[in-house]
Parts: C-alpha cells; structure tokens; sequence
C-alpha cells in the first residue's frame, strides 16, 4: 500500500530544486539586463554614462561583497584593484596595442594574483588588523599610480583609451558602449550567483560565521580565505578594466584610499550578503548624488544624511529593508540571500 505513495511522491521531490536553482535573484537580474539594455534611450550622453558608471561600480562593489559579505574579511584595497585593473587594461590597449578582450583577461589574471598574495596576512590577522594591511596596500598602490610617471603618466593620467569593439563593430558611442557594458556585467554576474550557489559559496559563508566550526567540518580555511581575496580582487580588476575605456582618460585620484572607503560604504548600504546588494549600493552611491545636484554644495550632506538614517533603520542595508518589507507582506519568518 505504501509503495504507490512513495513511488508518486518521488517525481515532485524531483521537481523541488527547480525553483531553488532558477530562483528570484537570477530573473531579476534577467529582467534588469533587459530593462538597462533599452534604458538610456532619449537619456542623452552623459545619463547613458551615469548608468553606464553605475554598472561598473557594481562589478567593483561584487567583489568587496564577496570578500567581506560572504567571506567576512574586511578590505579598504578594493579601490586599489581597480586601479590596477584600470591602468593594466589602459597600457595594454593604447600603449601595446593588445584588443580589449585580452586586456581585460589579464587584468583580471593580474588582480587575481595580487589578491592571492595579498591574502596571505589574513591567515594571520583577523578583523581591524587585517583592513589596515590592506589600507596599507591600498596607500602604497595610490603612490605607485601617483609617482611612477614613466610608466603610468603620473598626475598627467594616460588619455586616449581605445573602446572595444565587437566583430568589427566600434563601440565608440555611448549607446553602444553602455550595452557592451551591461552584457559584461551581466554575465559577471550570473558568474558570481553560480558561485555563491556552488560549494565554494557555501565555504565562504560558513568561514564568515564561524571559522573554528567551518575548520572542524572539513573546510580549508587557509584556501577559502586566500579565494575570497583573489576573487574579490579579479572583479575589481574587471571593473577597472571596463572603467578605463569608459571614461578614455584615467588618472590616480579615483583610485585612492578615500574610494576604497565609498566602496566599502556602497556594500554596506546595499546590504552586506545579499546578491543584488552591490547594485543597490553603487546605485545609492553613484545615481543617487547625481540626483541631488538641485542642492547644489548641500547635495552631499544630504547624501551622508539619507545613507545615515538607512543604516541606522536598517543595519542590513536597503537590501534587508527590502527583504524585511517583502517577508511582512509574504507572511514568511526569514528569507534567503
């Protein structure tokens, strides 16, 4: 009698995974590449760059959630990555001569790299400590971009920053260039949801919550903090890489430690641990002050003001507003990030 039960419950047990695998977050990212992709139209040049800097901020924001959303390990160097993103993918293309594609390859290889190395001393240093190694990498990084004029032009910048292009199609306009870049960071993306829903994602969290306790089931913690750093590291990487021919002219100053601090506050505010956090937060960070340039020299006390009174109503950044008001509405306990 109990063998038909069994037998038909066994295909909707089946079927249950469907929606966690194809789950909320990925249609919403679905749909916002859709939306973004016809957005700019009658926006004009510089809101097409604005929503175009959006997206790239967010890739840099990414990665800092990852590292310290998922992995738990703060980092004021993530502007820094960027900049090395930047200027690599910079000298590669308009020095060497190399396609865009390859520059930003190895601007990512590049940062990955440096991550890897840099993550050592969060073997051995733990919370405020670990963000001053990293603070002091990121002033050293600064200086480098700064005074090696013979090789990144110094407080001159490079200029002349060639855009990709696509099968032979330029992507010199600003149109063209925004929805390159909303492709890239869609499938950027969709790279770091797999990953978050991957093993690796789970170590990651698990190292965040209780390293002791990851350690004692088997997780290598050694590896998994080292990977958050590298892999954090890349996304800014890849950021830079796409912010350099964006703007066509780089120099130090967006690259210095006082960006690595407006990254880390973008994460906050979107909500450190939640995948759509980064957009939020860039959003807030970078459309937003656009906004509120009617108040002319007032524009960012009212900034700090809005960001202020989000965290204290909300510790869990908007995206924790957003998941408590939707939970209320839904009738659930909890929700999932």
């Amino acid at each position: 009698m109990t063998a038909p039960a069994t037998h038909g419950a066994a295909p909707a047990a089946r079927r249950l995974p469907l929606p966690a695998s194809v789950d909320g977050t990925l249609l919403t990212l679905v749909a916002a590449a859709i939306l973004l992709w016809f957005a700019p139209s009658g926006m004009g040049r510089y809101g097409t760059y604005v929503l175009s800097l959006w997206l790239v901020m967010s890739v840099a924001v990414m990665g800092l959630n990852l590292t310290l959303g998922y992995a738990g390990l703060k980092s004021l160097a993530q502007a820094a990555f960027m900049g090395i993103g930047a200027y690599a993918t910079a000298l590669l293309t308009s020095k060497v001569g190399l396609n865009w594609y390859a520059s930003f390859a190895i601007s990512g290889l590049l940062t990955f790299a440096v991550g890897l190395v840099l993550g050592f001393p969060a073997l051995r240093v733990k919370a405020h400590y670990l963000a001053f190694v990293t603070l002091a990498f990121s002033t050293l990084i600064w200086l480098v971009l700064r005074n090696e004029q013979w090789l990144t032009g110094g407080v001159f910048g490079l200029s002349n920053i060639p855009r990709p292009s696509f099968f032979g199609l330029k992507l010199d306009g600003a149109l063209a260039f925004h929805r390159f870049v909303v492709v890239v960071t869609f499938l950027l993306a969709v790279g770091l949801w797999w990953m978050i829903r991957s093993p690796w994602g789970r170590a990651f969290t698990a190292l965040r919550e209780n390293p002791i306790r990851a350690a004692s089931l088997g997780i290598d913690t050694r590896m998994y903090t080292l990977l958050a750093f590298a892999i954090g590291s890349a996304y800014a990487g890849f950021a830079g890489a796409l912010y350099a021919p964006l703007v066509e002219f780089i120099d130090p100053s967006p690259f210095s430690l006082s960006q690595s601090f407006f990254l880390l506050l973008m994460v906050v505010a979107g909500g450190a641990g939640y995948l759509l956090g980064p957009f939020i937060g860039a959003l807030l960070g970078v459309v937003l002050p656009e906004w509120l340039r009617f108040a002319g020299s007032l524009y960012l006390i009212i900034f700090a003001a809005i960001v202020m009174l989000l965290l204290i109503a909300c510790p869990q950044g908007m995206s924790g507003l957003l998941e408590r008001g939707w939970n209320r509405l839904t009738g659930k306990t909890g929700g999932s990030r």
